[in-house]
């Protein structure tokens, strides 16, 4: 309860009407989440709030589209992951890293920069009755990676780099973007593409309901 705590805190620092609640993924009832609450007002933020999103970007108060997608991928398909060391990149609220689990990984490192995002995947891990491994740096992950996993990390340029070390880094790589349209960029090749939506419901356009999964192998 100790991270619960901190985080609704945190939120409520950003945006102070905002609070946290357990939501049920609809494309992934298996799963649940630590989220943005979904009655959270729509209208225009004041400019302060607007300021603080800004200067703090709160991703693990969502659970985006392309993860709902992967995650559902790899519950309906657990042999990707199954017996394999999964390492989940830019992991958010958890949501990838958790399916990994429950379709039955030997193991799956979380991995993000934003400490307030690892916390919120160990509460949603626990939520789901999952254990997961922690860490912050991608480069201190020691060992062999059989996959890596991504959901909606391609929302900056700078990010596409990384395209290339997860080849370096495993045998296999699973990307799922909604952000980024004619993507090129071999070895990866579009195996999959779905529907879907982020929770809270944001009221995104179409374009960014629409999911791809790439394989890089």
């Amino acid at each position: 309860m100790l991270e619960q705590t901190h985080l609704q805190q945190h939120l409520h620092q950003i945006l102070p009407s905002a609070h946290l609640e357990v939501a049920t993924l609809p494309d992934v009832p298996a799963i649940r989440l630590w989220l943005l609450n979904g009655d959270y007002p729509q209208q225009e933020l004041t400019q302060r709030e607007m300021q603080q999103v800004m200067d703090n970007p709160l991703y693990w108060i969502f659970c985006w589209a392309s993860g709902q997608v992967l995650a559902k991928f790899l519950l309906d398909q657990p042999q990707w992951v199954a017996g394999k060391r999964v390492l989940d990149f830019g992991c958010g609220s958890g949501v990838v890293a958790i399916a990994a689990a429950l379709a039955g990984a030997a193991q799956v490192i979380a991995c993000d920069i934003d400490p307030l995002a690892l916390q919120a995947t160990q509460r949603n891990a626990q939520l789901n009755g999952v254990s997961l491994t922690m860490a912050d740096d991608y480069f201190a992950i020691a060992g062999d990676v059989d996959l890596v996993i991504a959901a909606d990390v391609l929302y900056d340029k700078d990010n596409f780099s990384w395209l290339q070390r997860f080849v370096e880094r495993a045998e296999r790589v699973l990307i799922a973007d909604s952000r980024v349209k004619n993507f090129a960029h071999p070895p990866y090749r579009q195996i999959a593409r779905r529907d879907s939506c982020t929770l809270p419901d944001l009221d995104e356009s179409t374009e960014f309901r629409d999911v791809s999964i790439y394989l890089a192998d």
